[in-house]
């Protein structure tokens, strides 16, 4: 089996081009994620056909769990496709320097614009869609009834531990839920808290869970919490969804840089209309899988 992989803003996946493919997908993301018996990354990424779409994707989280959709899984997905030319619908769509493609998740078909320079993509734009606050969109179980007039959720009370935190809740096509601690993010002990908020029952299919420190108008730095994988270099839509947070505290103006470990995403929202992620994205390299042994 063909492989790349791809990284953005350091959240990386193995990519596969399975549109003549069957697997057992859970049991393959496991393998070949595994950092130190398989090739490693955060998620398996397939390339499928689409009847919806230019292309469909299906991502699967290292614990072998499949996700609806991924920011910074959709940056690698439009580079991977493009540059192996997996659809003559895209080659011939756009600009000299971009392309454009639509890309069907879970969660919905995403627009995508590729920034190109000469025949390599090395920039991408994400329509995430809009940010969904309703508990039953998210979704959310809690023990406390709020009306759906009583609009987004910015500051929902839960103790995990020691640690009250105050949480943000709502859908980036993906659950999130973001937390604005007073004291630095460096020093949240993000590795014994982010698996319990997860799992916490409150989440029936889990969530992400990010933590953020606002800058200024224009910048906010953060850590990630990534449902099925654990503290990530990155998250796209994680950032999406700190960024509406933010917006909806009026913490911050409608494009925002979020500052990660693995880089930097620009995220634009009007506070109306749908979430703009823009982002680099590389290849890291290519290789072959034997599939035996998965």
């Amino acid at each position: 089996m063909k492989f790349s992989k791809l990284q953005a803003t350091g959240n990386d996946f193995i990519l596969v081009d399975a549109r003549t493919m069957e697997g057992e997908w859970s049991k393959l993301a496991r393998a070949t994620c595994d950092h130190h018996f398989g090739i490693g990354a955060d998620g398996l990424i397939l390339v499928q056909d689409s009847t919806s779409a230019d292309l469909k994707m299906r991502i699967f989280n290292s614990d072998g769990s499949e996700a609806e959709v991924s920011g910074n899984g959709l940056r690698c997905f439009a580079k991977y496709a493009i540059e192996k030319g997996l659809s003559a619908k895209i080659s011939s769509r756009g600009e000299q320097d971009n392309r454009s493609l639509t890309i069907e998740t879970l969660s919905g078909v995403r627009k995508i614009k590729a920034y190109m320079s000469g025949n390599k993509v090395n920039r991408v734009e994400v329509n995430m869609g809009l940010p969904q606050f309703k508990p039953e969109q998210i979704p959310i179980k809690i023990e406390v009834d709020i009306p759906i007039s009583s609009g987004p959720i910015l500051d929902y009370t839960l103790a995990i531990d020691s640690e009250e935190l105050t949480l943000a809740i709502l859908s980036m096509g993906n659950p999130h839920a973001v937390s604005f601690p007073s004291r630095p993010i460096a020093d949240f002990p993000l590795a014994e808290i982010g698996l319990k908020v997860e799992r916490h029952p409150m989440f029936p299919k889990r969530t992400n869970f990010e933590v953020a420190r606002v800058l200024s108008r224009v910048k906010i730095e953060a850590r990630v919490w990534e449902r099925g994988v654990g503290e990530t270099l990155a998250c796209g839509s994680g950032a999406c969804a700190i960024a509406v947070a933010a917006q909806l505290l009026d913490y911050v103006e409608t494009q925002v840089d979020i500052i990660l470990k693995g880089g930097n995403l620009t995220v634009s929202w009007d506070r109306v209309g749908e979430v703009l992620l823009t982002g680099p994205v590389e290849e890291v390299f290519t290789g072959e899988w034997l599939v035996g042994k998965s």
